[in-house]
């Protein structure tokens, strides 16, 4: 878990070793949200670069009878 300060404009630093793991550069845009007492950042990608990433999930759920 990392620290970061809050600037008198409200602003954070997202730091370093964290942007280089989710591939964060300038100008992109992150998603804020507040979950119960917590804020979360959450990177929006492109569709283009969604592809593929659900690849593997099981799909032998438990469907509703009236589902097909």
């Amino acid at each position: 878990m990392e620290i970061v300060k809050v600037s008198p404009k409200y602003q954070v630093v997202i730091p370093k070793e964290i942007r280089h793991l989710l591939g964060i550069h300038p100008g992109e845009k992150v998603c804020v949200l507040q979950y119960e007492n917590r804020i979360e950042y959450i990177p929006e990608r492109s569709i283009k670069a969604m592809r593929g990433f659900l690849k593997g999930i099981d799909t032998s759920v438990q469907r509703e009878k009236d589902r097909i």
